[in-house]
């Protein structure tokens, strides 16, 4: 039974590293879409409409969880791993500097400790744990800002950015409180359900005004179908599983490859080259994750 629970773990460490580094590519997809026209929240609810209506296919027709308190716990979990997460970090990026913006969500594994110190009493921290989120931290400072530590502070737009850190640090905590009482895929279709949901003010205010016409572009459909149903319904449900079997801080800390990944897909897609520097904060950013899910389970 032991061996099996390890190996079950082993199998969520290597679901988690897959998701992350999926997730870093859609950086590149999200940009073509924003070149080809489309607004950050159009992306956002085209991506989540598309995952809802793929993860209908795989669903129970259950409707709604056992009580109002988790159902509560699933539109908490809507807002803040879908529409405030989405709308603040693309937000963010408008106004701010990118590299800011990259590494102030990359913060998001290290206030998830934080907050978990603070809030949940089973929860201890360790010098391993601290230490290597510290040091996955320093490496994604190397691999973002390339060798040129320079901050330029702008206040809107930085606390646009810890916003968007500090919604998925509580996601990934609430996710702790149902993810073993309730199926993984059950859990994803109510975030994109109650993400979708919680997005649609954002039109009241800023209508929609991207051609549907221009969705037959291939260059539109087909980075809108990866974001929809792969970086979304078939990412989220492997997340939520991942962190029902190692628990939320692991899992969290391999947000710190966020970055690896995008650098590499920018290399590839964007022509964007990779310099020692970012190959130094790569080894630092192994390192970390190491050190951190090396330290005594909480």
């Amino acid at each position: 039974m032991q061996s099996k629970n390890k190996n079950g773990a082993w199998a969520a460490h290597v679901v988690a590293i897959a998701v992350v580094c999926c997730w870093g590519c859609t950086f590149v997809n999200t940009k073509y879409l924003i070149m080809g026209g489309m607004l950050p929240w159009e992306i956002f609810a085209c991506r989540f409409l598309l995952a809802y209506l793929a993860i209908w296919t795989i669903s129970p027709r259950r409707l709604f969880a056992d009580n109002w308190k988790d159902e509560g716990l699933m539109c908490l979990l809507g807002i803040t791993g879908g529409s405030l997460y989405f709308l603040a970090e693309n937000e963010a990026v408008g106004i701010s500097y990118v590299n800011n913006v990259a590494f102030i969500v990359c913060t998001a594994p290290l206030i998830t400790v934080a907050l978990a110190i603070l809030f949940l009493r089973n929860v201890k921290s360790s010098w391993q744990l601290i230490a290597g989120s510290l040091l996955a931290l320093l490496g994604v400072a190397f691999v973002i800002f390339n060798g040129h530590f320079v901050l330029h502070l702008n206040p809107l737009g930085d606390w646009l950015a810890l916003m968007a850190a500090i919604s998925w640090a509580v996601y990934s905590l609430l996710m702790k409180f149902v993810a073993d009482r309730y199926s993984a895929v059950f859990i994803t279709r109510k975030v994109f359900f109650y993400g979708l949901l919680t997005i649609l003010p954002m039109f009241a205010v800023k209508p929609w005004q991207f051609p549907l016409a221009d969705f037959l572009r291939p260059e539109i459909w087909t980075n809108l179908l990866f974001l929809g149903f792969i970086a979304s319904f078939v990412c989220f449900a492997l997340w939520s599983w991942a962190i029902s079997r190692v628990g939320a801080i692991k899992t969290s800390n391999y947000v710190y490859l966020n970055p690896l990944t995008t650098i590499f897909a920018s290399a590839l897609f964007l022509n964007e080259p990779m310099t020692s520097v970012a190959w130094m904060g790569c080894l630092l950013i192994l390192s970390g994750i190491y050190m951190a899910n090396k330290a005594k389970d909480i």
